[in-house]
């Protein structure tokens, strides 16, 4: 039997992912995986030198790639990139996985609590221009998704990412307390 993941987690820019995906394999003793760094891997440069130099579509099939070897090369906990689920593809095999028992946890968050983690004026190549705007518009075009392929929403708003991987901690025992399997 191929690894999969304990826990997806899912959400924009400034969610938390990567901090919780820490937080929450150091509380189950696993590794966390970004799905970013493994585009950075595989093309041997940044995500933003990736958008720059080869354009959105190259990323996003470097991303949907990457997504999709994690999803069964990882036994640890996921952290996919803010528009991984966009891909068709991507959300089918979140689906699968999902259906043999995965969670994907949405971590949502509100631009007021995003703002001062993404730094705005850091390379974001998606939310050049206007950052504050453009990360509104992201969100409300990508909502519908994250809500489609989740299992499970945690607001992280103003609350510490320890805190987070405790609540998602405590939903998916609840889950599974209540029949349905969440996790491994």
């Amino acid at each position: 039997m191929s690894a999969r993941p304990r826990v997806v987690l899912i959400g924009p820019p400034g969610s938390g992912k990567s901090t919780v995906a820490l937080a929450l394999a150091g509380r189950w003793q696993l590794a966390a995986r970004d799905t970013d760094a493994d585009v950075e891997r595989t093309a041997g440069k940044s995500v933003a030198d990736v958008f720059v130099e080869d354009g959105e579509p190259r990323f996003r099939e470097l991303e949907h790639e990457a997504v999709r070897r994690a999803l069964v090369e990882h036994d640890g906990v996921l952290a996919l990139g803010g528009g991984a689920v966009l891909h068709p593809l991507t959300q089918e095999e979140l689906a699968a996985y999902r259906s043999a028992g995965g969670a994907v946890v949405f971590l949502d968050v509100s631009l007021r609590h995003a703002a001062p983690r993404v730094g705005f004026n850091q390379a974001r190549p998606l939310l050049l221009g206007n950052p504050r705007a453009r990360w509104q518009q992201l969100m409300d075009e990508r909502r519908p998704v994250y809500e489609r392929v989740a299992s499970l929403v945690v607001s992280t708003d103003g609350i510490t990412p320890a805190q987070v991987a405790e609540r998602i901690e405590e939903a998916l025992a609840d889950q599974r307390t209540d029949g349905h399997e969440a996790g491994r």
